[in-house]
């Protein structure tokens, strides 16, 4: 079935709303190296088809997954929120959610569920209670058992809030079925669920909304001023029926239409277009970048160079140590001040030995690599 939209009319453009932070801005660590670090779906997505142990090494959208990676120099976690049937706001990234029963693959789309048979499957926190097993099918449509080496239940929004440390910032992205047709009182209701959540127990907590679906987008600005709203695109590696998401140019237009305050595309749409990172930040947007790609320190920092504010990862202890290595400080002395010879050398060291383009070989470099992500 083809995606179909129903735009939302009467949004508040730009002068209309008040600015709200950056990303970058939001966190006190973020804005003094002027990059953001955001962990998906907590400490990594799982890919349980990955030869990597470490894509399933924690379930993910999990509070044991928040917390791990909040043991890390990150700024936000990244996750899905999508709302039940009784209008409980919950943590899931796929739209099925799928177990076996006498030998049976059942599935369900998560917004058909209550809370409390969301909360069946899986491990159950009540000693002694066996939740119905969980599956998950793979992008090529193999059905595997959801094994991890660090298993979890599942969670809400509210136990989020109350259980991960509050100075971690939440990315929530808000999670639409993409060949659905919704109304705008539907995502209205959805949103005002999550919204009710948010205000009551974010406490300070730094929060950016995102979401790929263009409507709910829109709508969320309407509906608050208080949160930053990132649209969400593939960035032209994927085609929709529905051109604002097409495109890195579409995305930027659709925000500055609706006040919005930034973009998180894939990196391979960046990446083979890097002359939109100028587009976007002359339009006073901010842009962060999700993708594979984001697991390989030499892209994150040839994006940090490109001035992208942020990447969504992984491999967020590999990823955390790069960026550490990679971010000069802006007060040598006050980096140094209380460290022994030694620690300085090494950082020193590590300082040397990161890499140090010219002008002319950036140039080159953003040349060349439309040509090294094409597939």
């Amino acid at each position: 079935m083809a995606l179909k939209v129903v735009h939302v009319m009467e949004v508040p453009s730009l002068h209309q709303v008040p600015e709200t932070p950056s990303a970058a801005a939001l966190l006190p660590r973020a804005a003094a190296r002027g990059f953001v670090v955001l962990g998906h779906r907590g400490k990594g997505m799982n890919a349980l088809e990955s030869a990597d142990l470490r894509m399933r090494a924690v379930k993910e959208n999990s509070l044991l997954s928040f917390n791990r990676a909040a043991l890390f120099p990150i700024d936000f976690v990244e996750f899905d929120v999508q709302v039940t049937k009784d209008d409980c706001p919950i943590i899931f990234h796929d739209d099925i959610i799928l177990t076996e029963d006498s030998g049976k693959i059942l599935e369900k789309h998560v917004t058909d569920l209550y809370l409390e048979e969301f909360l069946s499957y899986g491990p159950q926190r009540e000693p002694g209670k066996v939740g119905k097993s969980l599956l998950r099918k793979t992008d090529d449509g193999r059905v595997l058992k959801w094994n991890v080496d660090d298993d979890d239940s599942l969670c809400t929004l509210q136990e989020a809030f109350e259980k991960i440390d509050s100075r971690l910032g939440f990315n929530i992205e808000l999670k639409f079925i993409d060949h659905k047709v919704y109304l705008a009182r539907d995502l209205t209701h959805a949103l005002e669920a999550v919204l009710k959540v948010v205000y009551e127990h974010a406490n300070g907590r730094p929060i950016i909304f995102s979401t790929f679906q263009p409507d709910a987008a829109q709508l969320l600005r309407k509906l608050q001023t208080v949160y930053p709203v990132f649209f969400l695109t593939t960035g032209g590696t994927e085609t929709s029926d529905d051109v604002r998401r097409n495109s890195l140019d579409e995305a930027i237009k659709l925000c500055l239409a609706s006040g919005l305050q930034g973009i998180v595309s894939d990196v391979k749409g960046v990446f083979r277009n890097p002359s939109a990172v100028s587009s976007i930040k002359a339009s006073n947007l901010s842009l962060l970048t999700y993708g594979h790609l984001n697991n390989v320190p030499e892209a994150v920092y040839m994006q940090h160079l490109m001035g992208i504010d942020g990447v969504i990862v992984d491999l967020v202890e590999e990823i955390t140590e790069a960026v550490s290595d990679f971010i000069t400080p802006t007060s040598v002395a006050e980096e140094h001040e209380g460290l022994s010879d030694a620690v300085v050398e090494a950082r020193q060291v590590k300082v040397r030995a990161r890499p140090n383009f010219s002008q002319r070989e950036l140039s080159f470099l953003l040349k060349l690599i439309p040509e090294l992500v094409q597939h």
